[in-house]
């Protein structure tokens, strides 16, 4: 198995779009339209200060955000009202879905979480169970990994890390006048492609994934992303969207109005259950 992407790489790689001599397209620049994406979202602080070889590197400076949202979610093929807390993070790269789902027909509620890091996946009764005894419980959730990841690096900010991240790969073409970035994921991704197309403005708007295999049309999904603004509690210039609708063969999946996006350095973890490690190592052999 490939290794996962990591952000320690991609910042090396984010600092090789000052340099414009990176494999131009025509008619399309990659490198050129790789820093208008990340400059777009402000996900990228530059230096351009001094010239040719002493010029210094971009520092990519997304890493760990929270956000809020209500909306609906899919759950046994009906839309139900959702509340939403998600925490993400790219380096390792994990992320936290936490869901409170209104009952159907008023019954009870229903709350889920949802979390995945690297190759392990796994459901917990509440925030940080499996981990001392006693303190809640950590369900194993392998079938889930590829889809939970997926949204992790579906997300504007993990579509940029790893267009970045796939080099030469990454193509750049313009399709009914709006420019498109097509590219691979790899680690436990690989043989998915991702298609992501920009607005006027660069920002990325629909996400498209393919997988290579008819087996995993789970994995085949459509993410649209749409009112951008600078949401945290205290202003970075990162951009974050306000709508969020993910579908998956004409099902829709996730309708989340954003209601904040923090990410000025919130403080997440995301450590394994020593169970979920068990079960991952057992189901690999």
């Amino acid at each position: 198995m490939k290794p996962p992407i990591r952000a320690t790489v991609l910042l090396a790689i984010v600092a090789a779009l000052t340099v414009q001599s990176v494999g131009a397209q025509s008619p399309v620049d990659r490198a050129k339209v790789l820093r208008a994406a990340a400059d777009a979202l402000g996900m990228v602080r530059w230096s351009d200060i001094g010239s040719a070889t002493t010029r210094l590197p971009g520092i990519d400076i997304v890493n760990t955000m929270e956000f809020q949202g209500s909306g609906t979610s899919e759950s046994a093929g009906r839309a139900v009202k959702t509340e939403y807390h998600v925490a993400l993070g790219y380096n390792p790269p994990a992320m936290r879905v936490e869901m409170t789902r209104t009952g159907p027909d008023g019954g009870a509620a229903q709350h889920v979480i949802h979390t995945v890091r690297e190759n392990y996946a796994w459901d917990e009764s509440e925030m940080g169970a499996g981990l001392v005894p006693g303190k809640g419980t950590a369900t194993p959730a392998i079938a889930a990994l590829q889809e939970r990841l997926l949204e992790l690096w579906t997300l504007p900010y993990g579509v940029i890390k790893a267009a970045l991240a796939a080099g030469e790969k990454t193509t750049v073409s313009t399709e009914g006048g709006a420019t498109v970035m097509t590219f691979p994921l790899s680690g436990p991704l690989a043989g998915i492609t991702v298609k992501a197309t920009l607005g006027s403005n660069n920002l990325v708007t629909r996400v498209e994934t393919r997988p290579d295999n008819p087996a995993r049309v789970n994995l085949a999904t459509q993410t649209e992303y749409s009112n951008y603004a600078d949401r945290g509690e205290v202003l970075t210039d990162i951009k974050s969207p306000g709508h969020i609708v993910r579908r998956q063969g004409g099902r829709t999946l996730l309708d989340m109005e954003v209601k904040a996006w923090e990410s000025n350095d919130p403080y997440l973890v995301f450590p394994v259950p020593p169970n979920v490690k068990a079960a991952a190592t057992a189901n690999s052999r």
